[in-house]
């Protein structure tokens, strides 16, 4: 008669496979996060919005890589108050940075900017558009 192989190394596989599953889940199933650390909330502060300390470092940052310089594309130039202003009178930068319809959306091919710079944007406008 001769000796039958023994299955052990299988079983062994699959107990260790086993093993570590119930570690790895044992040790994410619990785990605890605090939301106020992982998603911290930022204030708009819309108290005291003013060109030069809200509007154009949100100008700078989201349009006049492209609407600056000696050559601003479509020929609009956003990296003077003067040049802005132009564009506040006759309602294209309001129209273009909140995405209306008719307007072309800015950022350019990029995401809307944060309801909280639209918030400032249009704060300022409202106000008369100063030079403050």
């Amino acid at each position: 008669m001769t000796p039958q192989p023994i299955n052990k190394p299988k079983n062994i596989v699959a107990l260790l496979a086993a093993g570590l599953f119930i570690v790895i889940l044992s040790t994410t199933g619990c785990y605890y996060d605090k939301e106020e650390i992982l998603y911290p909330q930022t204030v708009c502060d819309t108290a005291n919005v003013t060109y030069s300390s809200s509007v154009l470092p949100i100008l700078i940052s989201n349009c006049t890589v492209c609407h600056g310089g000696n050559t601003p594309s479509a020929g609009i130039k956003l990296d003077t108050y003067a040049d802005v202003k132009i564009q506040v009178t006759n309602g294209r930068l309001w129209g273009a940075v909140s995405q209306a319809t008719s307007y072309s959306p800015m950022p350019k091919n990029a995401a809307k900017m944060s309801t909280c710079n639209l918030t400032k944007i249009k704060k300022w406008i409202d106000a008369g558009a100063p030079n403050n």
